[in-house]
Parts: structure tokens; C-alpha cells; sequence
């Protein structure tokens, strides 16, 4: 127990003795009996782990230094296992996703601990839309990804599991340095460098390099680690317009909107540090500090209709800080855990001013982007994140004789106090909104959004949360072939500044007293949403009436079964439930939209934008393009049209169940895997539109949706729980481990998914439907239906290594919404609009990705590599953007296609070098 990953000597007398190597977050069986009669060689065997309930997959340290790479994020190599993602948008983002679920729901844990984010999205803390590492490549030693079916250790989690070892000082002086240069002279040219002009690329690079050293401070007994790696990236991206916009309409943008379509470009600096000291004083006891510093500096744009003018910037900053001290003894293992962490992300627009908006109608009523221009939305600007401490506490105990068998058992608790921040927007940069498709006015704007703060309220959301969470585990070998894995734990989080909140009086008047302009009356607004099904009771605060969920019990069962006490023929499998958490992003909008609402006034506009008279209805004049306090002036005595939030005051958690049944096979060489997992999440969080008729009706007569709104202010968003997903994996694996005696490794990993969601994965907005309920399961967004990816590597004369990786699969659904042309009739739900799902013909992504890595021994002292990767060999077009077309609301007519000249997932073909030295 405790046994930091890596090779050992295991001699237990005569003919026993052996070199073996223990992977991270494994429970290893070596069979000295058996040992008796081989004979036993001078390498090292690296212990599969046969014997658990979990699908999971190591991730070598020979494969993260072969297999080549698009980005030097180490949570790429994850990729090569059955059910995960790791995705390379068309901006250069990336992110781990596993299975159908979002990047939220991923956990990963560095040295044990969980790098949760708590405020955004991404799941890891600092990875919402970034380029950047979480975590030094040169400092993982090497991980474990775990798809389902996880221990009661693992908290925060609905979907995939990576948990990580670092590296560690030693008794020799070792270190490392590299540096990888690739720029717009080695790659293809894009898509949408060869539609504008095939003759000129914009300028592109990528550097990155960094060293690794580390030692003894006290000979075997205290050693030192330290890590240094930096980013330095130009990155060409595409503006295009919205999917929906056709060409004629693109065609009727200003000349200065259509020059910003096209080619364009972000940068991107990274620099991340990493310490490490570890203490044994004493044979029984390990002293660990290690600290991580990030820090991001992005300057750019995002592909997709967001133009250059609308771009921001992003500081992204990440501090961890972690101390733990080991106690081992003959029958237990105890472990103590003290974490600090400082985690923040700060978009903020790179100008100010009018920022325009492009839009053509559909439909009547039904406006779709075509593009943005800046300077960027007061939305753009923000300042998110966490900081604070946690304490924990791990015993295991083995060797324990409960009834028959041999019980390993292990309990923890964890108590954690964070401080979680949230700036939603600024009071900057309104947005006007221009019909291109106008017949006559359209270089009028026919709306205006915009923020106007309100005295005394204080925009910025802060929750001092408090987090527990506690576990028991038990893993019973019942006899040499069955061993049990049976958990639970409990979690419990209290975030105040949902707990405590007290929606304001004047929301509270509007809601349930008299109405001032009732259709029905003496009818209340809260009498109209009770005839359609929402109880405004069940969302006004007085500040005692909301209680922390505390239903976050978690059972976890595994079964693995050894068919003939060899570990060559495992059954495993297993159920269990794990529950994520609410992001802080979601639960803060109710506090800070109150103290800096977002306004939208309507020009009157005909015929295209007419619109009553009334407070926010007011005959166009261009002051309202001088100067931000010209528009604030027309709601400075109302809060017409201010967006209303309010949260469900019993909201829940969301969480996933677990069920999976499997082999696993060692067949000669190589180890196999066939597993079928049922994953089924539910209680994602949502916004939905609570605005109803009065009769109670969220669409009368194919009318909009947002009529009706809140008197005297905007329209009502109420927060719920209600997202699901379903999904079914069959996970295919099968890996040849590298050895120096047979020189050469591969893994092959298929995965076959049937996956369905009532709402887009990328989507916690539900505005189409009355209700989350309402909307019809569909293919999922989230996963291709067959995805392959295989790896190998091959050792040859003169010190070569050549590496590759192959991944296909085939297109993934894109869902949006199909509206009818005609009406009436209507929809079932009285839409004129549905959700559906369609897939693009042909192969999704794919690419070869090869590298040849040469070394030279250098006087016996160090080792100089030259390393060359060729990355989408066969300069694959791999499109992102899609166009889609439909016929009058019919869901079987309708059709989707990617765009040719819009943005590609990963990279054209491309050259990288790199040069490295190990001393």
C-alpha cells in the first residue's frame, strides 16, 4: 500500500526473484510460486492490473513520449483509450470528454487530488476554452483513465476518471530539456486560406519548450523535482457566417462587415512551473509539497461568425499548492492531504464602443446570426474562479479476515472550503442588431441590448462554499478467482449565495400581486404560470426556505472473476452512481443579473421589425449610437424588459448510473478487453423560460414564446434540474506493451456508441418548450456512432524510433431546430419549431499522425534525440462548421452538411520538429 508507481525487485527466496513494474492507481498480482519454475530474465514485466471492476486503461510513459501529438497536453493520450475524446477544436481548444456526457462531468486527479473546476465548464480548472496544459507533460509520471464503474474514492464525477502520478527526484542528478518549433511555412494550407487566396497563408507558429531536473538533496532521503514548459502559439482560425445564413444573404453585409470574413488569426502564451520535494525521514513515514503555477496570456478570436473587431482577451491562472505526509505500517496505510488552490479565468473585450450584430429572419419573428462585429458583447467581459483550502484524511487497511477471504479495506474524508467568484458582464459596449435581409431599412438597427447597473447591488457573485465528503471501500477476494468491489461514499457542498438568497421585493410584487395589465381580469401573473405548470412558490427565496441537496449517496459494486486463477480470462463488471455538482456559473446568474440587468429595446421598424408602442418600443434615433447613457436613459425609471432569474429553491445534483459487464483476455503477448457499458445521466442543469399566456399557454397559436413576460419587467428564466442522457458503449481494446526485447508496442481501441440527450450537449439553455421534459430525445451531439483509434511504435537499428497514430470515425450528429413554413397545423406542443438530429454523409474525422525519433549518446553522459512528427499525413480536411437545410418541419427531410470553406478540427498536414537531451 502506497507504493509510488514504478519498477521494483521483488526476491522472496530461490527462483523467485523478479523485476516488475507497478502502474499507478493499480492493484497488481505476481505469482511467486509459478516464478519456481521459469526462468526469470533481466527485464522488467509490467504488471496489468486483470483484477478490478473498473474499464480502465494505463497510459505508459513510453507511450507519452512516442505517440505523437497535437497538442502537449498529457490528457491527449487518453484519446487512445475506448470511450474518451480528447478533442482539438477549430480554435485550438482543447478538452477531455468521456463517453456522451459534457468536459464537465470529467475529474482529473493529480497526485490524488481532484483539479476540479467549480465555476466553469471543462471540468479541470483552467481548461474553458483554452490551448493550454492543465499540468507539465515533463512532470507525469503516467495515468490511468478510468471510463466507469470507479471506486467510492473518486468524488465530483458523472462520466470519465484520469488519475495521474508525478514524477519524483531520485539519488542521481537527472534532467531533461526540449524545444518544438513548427510554423506557417511547414502546414497545408486551411480551407479557408485556399477559398480566399491559395497563394498566401496567414502567419501561424507553434514553440514550445522547457526543461525538467531533479535529485537528491539528502541522499535517500530527500530529493527535489522542478519543471518548467512554455507555449508560444500564432493560430490560424476562420470567421464564417451563421450555419443558417445562405449566400445571398452574406452577399447584403456592409463591405467593412464582409472584409472581416475569412482567414484570421489568435496568439496564445502559456508558461507552467512545477516543484516538488519529497522527505522519508524514516522507513515508516513520506513527506510530499508540491506546488503548480499557470499562467495564460490569449489574444484573439474564436472561429465561427464572431468577427476579429468582436474578439477578446484571456488571462487564465492556475496555483495549487499541495501537502501530504505517508505513515505506513504492516497492516495500514494512512494518508494526510492539506490542498490550497487559486483558480481564475478573465475575459475582457479588446474594445469599446457599438458593437453590431447582423441577423436575417427565417421566419417571421424567428431572427438567425449571420455576424457579429465589435467591439465584443459587455457579456464577453467577466472574472471567474475559486480559491481556498481542503483537508483530508485516507486508512487502508489489508490483509483483514472478515468471514472468508482477504479484505483490503480504505476510508476517507475530505472537508473543503472554497471560495467561489463570479462577474457575469460589465457595463460596457451595447450590441445593435441589423436585418440584412431588410427591404429598405437596413441600415437601421431594429433592436438594442444593453446592461444598466443598479445602485447598491454589486455585480460580482461570491459563495464562501463548504464541501464533505466521506467514503468506505472494501475489495474482497472472497476466494483466488472472485474479488468484490464494494464502495459507497457521500458528498454534501452548501453554496450560500444560493442558500441565502432573497429574491427582491419589487420581483416578488410583480410575480404575485395585482397585475397591472392583465388579459384575464384580476388575474395574477403567478395565476397564469400556475395554469402552465409553473408555482412561482417554488422559486421565491425569502433567504430560510432552500436546503443543500443531501441525497449524494453514491453505492458502488464490481465483481471480477478469474476463470482459472491465472489472470488470463477475467469476467468483470459492475453498477454504481456518482454524482457531479452545480456549477457556480449557473447558480450566481439569479444574484448578479439582478444587480446589472441586460435590457433590450425594440426599434419600430416596419415592415420587417414593427412593434408596438410601449416602453420598449420606442421610434429609432441616432443618439442612441452616442454614448451608452442614451439608451440606459429610456429604462432608467423601470425595469422594463429586465431579464428575471430565479432557481428552483430545491434544486439537485447531477449524476450518472453505472452499469458494465466484460472480459478481459492476455493472449501471448498482448492484453484484450471487451466490455459493454450502459451509462444513463440525469438532473443536468437548465434554463427554461417560465414566461406563459394567461391561460397558461407557452405558445398561442404558433406565437412566440416570450410574450406575456413578467409585468413591469423582461422575461422570466427559471433554473432547474432536468437535462438527461442515455447511452451504450461496446469498448473494444487490445494492447501489445513496448519492451526492449521485442521492440516494438501497439494499442487498438474501438468503441461503438448509441447515445441519445433531451438537449444539445453544448446547450444549458431550453427556450424552444415549455418545459425540459418537452423536448424529444435525440441522437446525441456528443459522440460519433463508431469511433477506431490504433497506436504503435517500433524500435530499429541505429537508435530509431518510429511512432504512429491512426483515428477514424464516422461524422457526429449535428442537433438543431427544423421549423415549419406553413402553419397551421402546429407541433404537438403548439411549436412551430422541433429539435432534430441529422448526421453529414461520408467519414468524420480522420489522421495519420506519425513521428521518427533519432538518438545519439553523448559520451555516455547524455542522450541527444532529433525528433520529427508529420501530423494528418494525408492532409485530411477534417470540416467543423456545419450548413443544414430542411423541408416545411419535416424531421426525415431535413439534412445537414459541412462547410467546405469553414473551420477543421485538428490541423492541416503538418511538419513539427523537436530537439531534446536527457542528461
Amino acid at each position: 500500500m502506497g507504493l509510488p508507481a514504478g519498477t521494483y525487485d521483488v526476491d522472496a527466496g530461490p527462483g523467485t526473484q523478479q523485476t516488475v513494474t507497478l502502474n499507478v492507481a493499480t492493484t497488481a498480482v505476481l505469482d511467486l510460486q509459478k516464478l519456481e519454475t521459469v526462468t526469470v530474465s533481466g527485464t522488467a514485466q509490467r504488471l496489468a492490473e486483470v483484477r478490478t471492476s473498473e474499464i480502465g486503461t494505463i497510459i505508459s510513459q513510453q507511450q507519452i513520449e512516442t505517440v505523437p501529438q497535437l497538442t502537449r497536453n498529457f490528457l491527449e493520450f487518453a484519446d487512445t483509450v475506448p470511450g474518451m475524446q480528447f478533442k482539438v477544436d477549430a480554435g485550438g481548444n482543447t478538452s477531455l470528454q468521456g463517453g456522451a456526457q459534457n468536459t464537465t462531468s470529467v475529474n482529473v486527479y493529480i497526485d490524488g487530488v481532484g483539479q476540479k473546476n467549480y465555476v466553469k465548464e471543462g471540468g479541470v480548472s483552467g481548461q474553458f476554452f483554452t490551448q493550454g496544459n492543465p499540468f507539465p507533460q515533463l512532470a507525469i509520471g503516467e495515468y490511468k483513465v478510468i471510463t466507469s464503474n470507479y471506486k467510492a474514492e473518486y468524488d465530483q464525477i458523472s462520466s470519465a476518471a484520469v488519475t495521474a502520478e508525478t514524477k519524483s527526484g531520485t539519488n542521481r542528478f537527472e534532467g531533461e530539456v526540449f524545444g518544438t518549433y513548427t510554423g506557417q511555412n511547414f502546414r497545408a494550407e486551411t480551407p479557408s486560406e485556399l477559398a480566399s487566396n491559395p497563394n498566401i497563408k496567414t502567419p501561424s507558429k507553434d514553440k514550445e519548450f522547457g526543461f525538467a531536473f531533479g535529485g537528491p538533496i539528502i541522499q535517500n532521503a530527500l530529493h527535489f523535482f522542478v519543471t518548467y514548459e512554455a507555449k508560444r502559439f500564432t493560430t490560424p482560425i476562420a470567421i464564417t457566417p451563421g450555419n443558417a445564413a445562405p449566400a445571398n444573404i452574406v452577399a447584403q453585409l456592409p463591405p467593412s462587415a464582409l472584409a472581416e470574413l475569412g482567414p484570421a488569426s489568435k496568439s496564445f502564451d502559456e508558461n507552467l512551473y512545477f516543484g516538488k520535494l519529497d522527505w522519508e525521514p524514516t522507513t515508516d513515514d513520506r513527506f510530499v509539497l508540491t506546488a503548480k503555477v499557470r499562467r495564460e496570456d490569449q489574444s484573439g478570436d474564436s472561429p465561427g461568425f464572431i468577427a476579429p473587431s468582436a474578439s477578446i482577451d484571456v488571462l487564465n491562472d492556475d496555483t495549487r499548492i499541495d501537502a501530504r505526509w505517508e505513515r505506513s505500517a504492516d497492516r495500514w496505510f494512512n494518508e494526510v492531504l492539506v490542498t490550497y488552490e487559486d483558480s481564475f479565468d478573465s475575459p475582457t473585450a479588446r474594445a469599446f464602443g457599438n458593437g453590431a450584430q447582423y441577423t436575417f429572419q427565417l421566419a417571421p419573428g424567428n431572427d438567425q446570426p449571420v455576424l457579429t462585429t465589435g467591439p465584443a458583447t459587455p457579456g464577453a467581459t467577466q472574472n471567474k474562479g475559486q480559491k481556498g483550502y481542503s483537508v483530508g484524511d485516507e486508512l487502508t487497511f489489508s490483509h483483514l479476515q472478515w468471514w472468508t477471504g482477504d479484505h483490503t479495506v480504505k476510508t476517507g474524508i475530505k472537508y473543503k472550503w472554497v471560495k467561489l467568484t463570479a462577474q457575469d458582464a460589465a457595463n460596457i459596449n451595447p450590441q445593435f442588431f441589423y436585418d440584412v435581409s431588410a427591404t429598405g431599412t437596413a441600415g437601421i438597427p431594429y433592436k438594442a441590448f444593453f446592461t444598466d447597473p443598479v445602485p447598491g447591488l454589486n455585480p460580482v457573485a461570491t459563495s464562501d462554499n463548504k464541501q464533505f465528503g466521506i467514503y468506505l471501500q472494501d475489495d474482497w477476494a472472497t476466494t483466488n478467482k472472485l474479488t468484490l468491489n464494494i464502495g459507497i461514499r457521500w458528498d454534501y457542498e452548501r453554496t450560500p449565495s444560493y442558500l441565502d438568497f432573497v429574491t427582491p421585493p419589487n420581483v416578488v410584487a410583480a410575480l404575485i400581486g395585482p397585475n397591472p395589465n392583465p388579459l384575464t381580469p384580476g388575474q395574477t401573473y403567478a395565476q397564469a404560470l400556475a395554469l402552465g405548470g409553473v408555482n412561482v412558490n417554488d422559486y421565491i427565496s425569502n433567504g430560510h426556505n432552500r436546503s443543500a441537496y443531501a441525497g449524494e449517496i453514491q453505492p458502488r459494486l464490481g465483481f471480477s472473476y478469474d476463470l482459472q486463477a491465472d489472470q488470463r480470462h477475467v469476467i468483470f463488471g459492475g453498477v454504481g452512481r456518482s454524482y457531479d455538482r452545480d456549477l457556480f456559473d449557473y447558480l450566481q446568474l439569479e444574484e448578479t443579473k439582478q444587480a446589472l440587468p441586460q435590457f433590450t429595446i425594440f426599434f419600430n421598424r416596419p415592415p420587417d421589425h414593427p412593434c408596438m408602442a410601449s416602453p420598449t418600443c420606442v421610434a429609432w434615433d441616432p443618439k442612441y449610437l452616442n454614448g451608452l447613457s442614451n439608451l440606459q436613459a429610456l429604462v432608467a425609471a423601470s425595469n422594463a424588459h429586465a431579464e428575471v432569474d430565479l432557481l428552483n429553491n430545491n434544486l439537485k445534483v447531477p449524476y450518472s448510473d453505472q452499469f458494465s459487464l466484460g472480459i478481459r483476455n492476455r493472449v501471448g503477448d498482448w492484453n484484450t478487453s471487451v466490455s459493454l457499458a450502459r451509462i444513463l445521466s440525469y438532473d443536468g442543469f437548465v434554463f427554461s423560460l417560465g414566461n406563459r399566456h394567461p391561460n397558461g399557454a407557452f405558445f398561442v397559436n404558433g406565437g412566440s414564446q416570450f410574450d406575456n413576460p413578467v409585468p413591469g419587467f423582461g422575461s422570466l428564466i427559471i433554473g432547474n434540474n432536468g437535462i438527461k442522457t442515455r447511452n451504450t458503449e461496446l469498448l473494444l481494446s487490445a494492447e501489445k506493451p513496448f519492451t526492449p526485447a521485442s521492440h516494438w508496442g501497439a494499442t487498438i481501441a474501438y468503441t461503438y456508441t448509441s447515445a441519445s440527450q433531451n438537449r444539445d450537449l453544448f446547450q444549458h439553455y431550453a427556450f424552444d418548450e415549455a418545459t425540459i421534459g418537452q423536448y424529444l430525445f435525440i441522437a446525441s451531439n456528443a459522440v460519433p456512432k463508431h469511433r477506431l483509434v490504433m497506436t504503435g511504435s517500433v524500435g530499429i537499428p541505429w537508435d530509431v524510433i518510429i511512432a504512429a497514430k491512426f483515428t477514424v470515425e464516422t461524422p457526429t450528429p449535428w442537433n438543431d431546430f427544423t421549423c415549419l413554413k406553413n402553419t397551421p397545423p402546429y407541433f404537438p406542443t403548439g411549436s412551430t419549431c422541433q429539435p432534430f438530429a441529422a448526421t453529414p454523409p461520408g467519414l468524420g474525422y480522420r489522421s495519420l499522425d506519425m513521428e521518427v525519433t533519432k538518438n545519439f549518446d553523448v559520451r555516455d553522459v547524455s542522450t541527444l534525440s532529433v525528433r520529427v512528427d508529420v501530423l494528418n499525413l494525408f492532409n485530411v480536411k477534417n470540416y467543423n462548421d456545419y450548413t443544414g437545410g430542411g423541408d416545411n418541419g419535416v424531421v426525415s427531410h431535413t439534412s445537414v452538411a459541412y462547410n467546405p470553406i469553414g473551420n477543421i478540427l485538428g490541423v492541416p498536414r503538418t511538419l513539427r520538429m523537436t530537439l531534446s537531451a536527457k542528461f
